[in-house]
């Protein structure tokens, strides 16, 4: 079968093989993408020695400059997606961020490699919400959740592989061969979705499709016009998004942080740090996506209720991680807000994912993923960067442990905007309740 063809059968039995072998493809091409993704921030100290930036440029090569183009261009290509190949759309969207990931290893300067990252960023617009719609018509919603938290572990895993290559790479030759060498792979990866995986029909493991997946897709208007009326999807977006704050800001920074200001070698980092990530990251996606599946479907108030606990007992663990100067108790510290900054992704994902229809979702997902990038990755490593900068004449010693204390403030937030949308969850599903009696 072709790529692109569609299937003629639902992939909605328990053991079916090849949605398995379709949610491996795409959880390891969402890997790469944030192995390119955080390059950036791993290879920190490097770059900044080569190309003489600040952190505040720092801040924006991994934050503004490539979240503007990953969100907002994410819009056009969900449309194009929901109304189109999926499979296609990720091939060549794989494709163009593999290529832009070259070009920053070949960068001379700050606006060439800004540049560059901006070419990521179109590239990887076309990634996720593809692979949300993809997984949801092979998987259906009784363990949507857990697939979805598995494609989900694309991200530590890229992370701690990241961090493990990269540094290495690093280390041992040069900053700019981890790029090359990652955008190489990823060019093959593309050539190997286009090729493998096939596009599955719409609906095909919704228990009961609804009449709105049959026929024409919903046009442009009505999607969004339906996302920004229902006060659940717009709380659980900017929930997720404040919660990205934090968790964006820390990556792009706790790399530098511990090589400048807590005494680690980028050997040290190769290791530990990648195991922290590895480690806290994965399970804190991997068990949120187990507690989605077990509770969620009778009591919904779960999808804002599990990440609001976790930030909140995540809070005291931060600042000893910021405080503790000797860098192993730092990493120790870091390992429990690591796993639970991270139960907020899948519940957010699949609350999106199950509160619209099959012709809804890949446009859905990317505005949530617009929302809260905009605000998590568009805002987060800029902000710190900004603040450490504006520290530094008074500070040079210690200005980023002081601008990672500002981001204590911004957990309370998540935290409240979570609860909001525990409090609207439980509402609705009351309502619902009352509606059948």
């Amino acid at each position: 079968m072709q790529a692109g063809q569609t299937l003629s059968a639902p992939a909605d039995r328990p053991g079916d093989r090849y949605a398995w072998f379709v949610l491996a493809a795409l959880c390891f091409v969402y890997v790469l993408n944030f192995l390119d993704r955080q390059l950036i921030s791993i290879l920190a100290k490097p770059i900044q020695d080569d190309l003489g930036i600040t952190d505040g440029q720092l801040g924006r090569l991994g934050g503004l400059y490539f979240a503007l183009f990953y969100c907002i261009l994410g819009i056009p290509v969900a449309w194009l997606a929901d109304r189109g190949n999926r499979v296609r759309v990720l091939s060549v969207a794989c494709a163009l961020w593999s290529a832009a990931t070259i070009a920053c290893g070949l960068s001379a300067t700050y606006v060439q490699l800004a540049a560059a990252r901006m070419g990521v960023g179109i590239g990887e617009a076309g990634g996720v919400p593809p692979s949300y719609s993809i997984i949801s018509d092979y998987f259906p919603p009784e363990r949507r959740g857990l697939a979805l938290g598995l494609f989900n572990l694309g991200p530590p895993l890229g992370q701690a592989l990241g961090v493990a290559f990269g540094a290495k790479i690093a280390a041992a030759y040069d900053w700019r061969l981890a790029f090359l060498l990652l955008g190489a792979a990823g060019l093959i990866a593309a050539a190997g979705v286009w090729a493998f995986v096939r596009e599955p029909k719409r609906g095909a493991t919704d228990a009961a499709p609804m009449a709105e997946n049959q026929g024409e897709a919903p046009t442009f208007g009505s999607t969004m016009t339906m996302f920004f009326s229902r006060s659940d999807l717009t709380l659980v977006s900017l929930a997720a998004g404040a919660t990205q704050f934090i968790t964006y800001a820390t990556l792009g920074f706790t790399t530098l942080f511990l090589m400048r200001e807590k005494g680690m070698s980028l050997d040290e980092v190769a290791v530990w740090y990648a195991l922290v990530l590895g480690v806290g990251v994965s399970g804190g996606i991997y068990l949120s996506g187990r507690l989605v599946d077990r509770y969620a479907a009778e009591r919904p108030e779960a999808y804002g209720l599990i990440p609001a606990i976790g930030l909140a007992l995540a809070v005291p663990f931060f600042i000893g991680f910021v405080h503790t100067p000797a860098w192993p108790l730092a990493l120790l510290f870091l390992l429990v807000p690591t796993f639970l900054n991270y139960l907020y992704l899948t519940p957010a994902v699949t609350l999106v994912q199950n509160a619209v229809s099959a012709r809804q979702r890949t446009l859905a997902g990317a505005v949530l993923l617009l929302i809260m990038n905009l605000i998590g990755l568009g805002l987060g490593p800029t902000w710190l960067g900004a603040v450490s900068d504006w520290l530094k004449p008074a500070h040079p010693g210690n200005s980023l442990q002081l601008a990672f204390y500002t981001l204590v403030p911004f957990y309370f937030v998540a935290i409240a905007l979570h609860l909001a949308l525990a409090r609207v969850l439980k509402r609705n599903h009351r309502k619902e309740a009352h509606d059948a009696a």
